[in-house]
Parts: structure tokens; C-alpha cells; sequence
């Protein structure tokens, strides 16, 4: 979700840019009218700031999550919840509260919730217990490239399969053949998935 936002550079010349044009009188105008232009000056930038925090205020007040409408992904019951931002199932996440800045480099790793655990299982309550494959990374989408999807896919494991990585999975993510990662271990159709769009903060 991109919100358009006017920068101070481009409200206050409107405003204070050409000083003939905003008090209507001459530059070579002298004596006691000057504090008068002075201050309708002041009065005017200090109005125009005030506009502009105003805007800001109210693009903030008016932050809103916008969902992602892929039922072929999304699955009501596999939830990610990040601190201060809440569940980010099929969410995009938003510019305002620095969402996006904190999301990369700020918060931890996100406790995944499946609802439809049996009740009082770890994995109802985010508790997930294994061998760890690969670390947690931040979605770092690089700047200019637009939204990236990251997503979430939970299957069950078999008693008598031992997951692991291939070198060139360990190598890099980029490496990453999900498809031939679930048939190298007959894990089958996901139990649930999710997914998550941002873009660079700094976009």
C-alpha cells in the first residue's frame, strides 16, 4: 500500500516563495508596514506546518492493513504475529509506523500460530520445537523493486523422516526448490500457508 505524502519542500513555497505574491505589496515598500508583513509572514509558514503535521498526523491515525486476496495461499488458520503490528497473515504491510522499517530491521522473528492444533499443543500457542534448519532473516526486499511476497507453508513430518538441507539449500535461499524440497522427503500438500507482502522502507 503506497500513501502519497506532500513533502515541506514543495507546500511551503507555495506559500513563501514569492513574498509579492502572498501579502500583495511591493518589496520596496518601507516603514511601519513591515512588522506587519513580517508577522502575516511568520503567521503564514508557521500555518503552513501546521497543515503539513496535520496531514502527517492524520496519515498515521488512518493506518490501515490491506489484506491479500489469495485463497490458493492464504489459509484463515496460520497465523504470524509480529510485535506492535499483530497478525501479518496475508497482510501488506503498510508505510505508517514505520511498519515497514521495523519489520526489516528491528523486530525478531514473528510466533507462527496454527489455530487448528490440538488444544494445548505447542504449536497452537507459536511454541515451535525442532532441529532449527535455518535461521530467521528479516524480509529485506532491496530498494526499487517493489513488494515481495514471503511466505509460510506448515506440513507434517513423517515419524521416520530426518529433514535436512542440501548444500546448495544451506548455500543460499536463493538455492531454494521448495517443490523439490517437499518431494525430496514425501512431506505432500502443506497443512497450512500464509504470505506477507512489504517493499524497501525507504520507498
Amino acid at each position: 500500500m503506497n500513501t502519497a505524502r506532500q513533502s515541506p519542500g514543495k507546500s511551503v513555497p507555495f506559500l513563501l516563495g514569492n513574498t509579492s505574491a502572498v501579502t500583495g505589496i511591493r518589496p520596496l515598500i518601507f516603514g511601519m508596514k513591515w512588522p506587519l508583513i513580517l508577522v502575516l509572514l511568520i503567521g503564514l509558514d508557521a500555518l503552513s506546518h501546521q497543515k503539513l503535521d496535520a496531514l502527517m498526523n492524520d496519515e498515521e491515525s488512518m493506518c490501515v492493513i490491506e489484506k491479500i486476496s489469495d485463497s490458493s495461499i492464504c489459509s484463515d488458520d496460520l497465523l504470524v504475529i509480529y510485535l506492535d503490528l499483530g497478525n501479518a497473515a496475508c497482510a501488506i504491510i503498510p508505510r505508517c509506523h514505520q511498519f515497514r522499517r521495523l519489520l526489516s530491521q528491528e523486530w525478531g522473528e514473528p510466533s507462527v500460530q496454527f489455530v487448528q492444533a490440538e488444544k494445548g499443543k505447542d504449536l497452537q500457542a507459536g511454541v515451535i520445537q525442532g532441529t532449527v534448519l535455518s535461521e530467521y532473516r528479516p524480509p529485506t526486499p532491496p530498494s526499487g523493486t517493489g513488494y515481495h511476497r514471503y511466505q509460510f507453508f506448515l506440513y507434517e513430518q513423517p515419524d521416520d523422516n530426518v529433514i535436512s538441507l542440501n548444500k546448495q539449500e544451506t548455500k543460499s535461499f536463493g538455492c531454494w526448490d521448495l517443490d523439490s524440497f517437499v518431494s525430496r522427503f514425501n512431506l505432500g500438500s502443506s497443512v497450512a500457508s500464509t504470505q506477507l507482502m512489504t517493499q524497501n522502507f525507504e520507498d
